[in-house]
């Protein structure tokens, strides 16, 4: 028999969730190939320790920026790596697909991700949205005619929908997440301290010491080049600072918010303040979080249990209805 498989291709990360396993697989979305010959070297966690290590020879790339594919050759591989990994015993059977896109992708955006999945070694393949993804992984009732609010904060993008009888009512997207958040650390750092560090010290930083709301102060020890000697240098970054430098791209996520909900429908904004937003996607962890929106919107918010898995647990869900997600959404890419 056939395996069905759900993928979070994510910005950051892939998760691969195989019916009747749970998620097998959480790795960083990284490769690592040869300059000379674009043969792939590492794939993953072991790419991902590479970054920023590497010799001329050797580039470590992340093929999808802003939650699409921009690199269509190293995004293949990558998911045929992945795919291969969690489904090890194909061929002959080829595993039927579920990938997770942003809300916002076009329609070439679309085709791009189901042409991939198919090269990859899918049989039947079927898209997705994320929104509604995290809703379902988020054990959220979209079924019956109730509204429901989600924010999946992830790392290229971040998508907000309100849910109501399997559909989005109203939605938007902003491609700012979690990079982003690791983009403003770094211009902040270099332009406050004449230091320049990489993109995984900033996350460090941000994971350690980051907040999206005041809290008492902390502290985080960074280490880069310094811009004016060259030399390496060591510096104390605190928590203030940091959320400082992560406050414009905070302000865009929780515009989008606002924007999704002056959209909506009176009716479904009475459910949405009986149930509150729910925040999903590994943005949702970062400290504060949920209090900064709830100030803004002036609507309780909660962090779903586990947010990093929530969109690929929803493929869980949505493998098991594809009889009405797959003809509903026509998602199917077939040979």
């Amino acid at each position: 028999m056939g395996r069905r498989v759900g993928i979070d291709l994510g910005t950051c990360s892939v998760l691969v969730f195989v019916r009747g396993l749970g998620i097998v697989t959480r790795e960083p979305s990284v490769v690592a190939k040869e300059v000379s010959t674009n043969k792939i070297i590492a794939v993953g966690n072991e790419a991902k320790r590479m970054l920023g290590r590497t010799p001329g020879t050797i580039v470590t790339v992340r093929p999808l920026r802003g939650g699409v594919i921009t690199d269509y050759d190293v995004t293949l591989a990558m998911l045929r790596h992945f795919v291969r990994q969690s489904v090890p015993w194909f061929p002959p059977t080829k595993p039927e697909l579920l990938i997770a896109v942003p809300a916002s992708v076009t329609h070439v955006e679309r085709r791009a991700v189901l042409q991939a999945g198919k090269e990859a070694g899918g049989g039947n393949v079927h898209i997705l949205e994320e929104p509604l993804l995290a809703a379902l992984g988020a054990g959220l009732d979209i079924d019956g005619p109730s509204g429901h609010m989600i924010v999946d904060i992830g790392g290229g993008t971040t998508d907000i929908a309100v849910l109501s009888m399997r559909e989005m009512v109203t939605q938007a997207s902003t491609r700012v997440g979690g990079d982003a958040l690791d983009d403003a650390i770094v211009r902040y750092v270099r332009r406050e301290y004449n230091l320049i560090i990489g993109e995984q010290t900033a996350e460090k930083a941000k994971m350690a010491v980051g907040s999206a709301f005041p809290t008492e102060k902390t502290e985080v020890e960074i280490r880069g080049r310094d811009l004016v000697s060259g030399m390496p240098r060591s510096l104390v970054l605190d928590s203030w600072g940091v959320r400082e430098a992560m406050s414009d791209p905070l302000a865009i996520i929780a515009q989008a918010v606002r924007s999704v909900l002056d959209k909506t429908p009176p009716e479904l904004l009475g459910d949405i303040i009986e149930h509150g937003i729910v925040l999903t996607g590994g943005g949702a962890l970062l400290k504060g979080i949920d209090e900064s929106i709830r100030r803004e919107t002036g609507v309780a918010v909660h962090v779903a249990e586990d947010p990093v898995s929530c969109v690929a647990a929803g493929t869980k869900t949505a493998l098991e209805q594809l009889n009405v997600y797959g003809r509903k959404r026509r998602m199917a890419g077939r040979d």
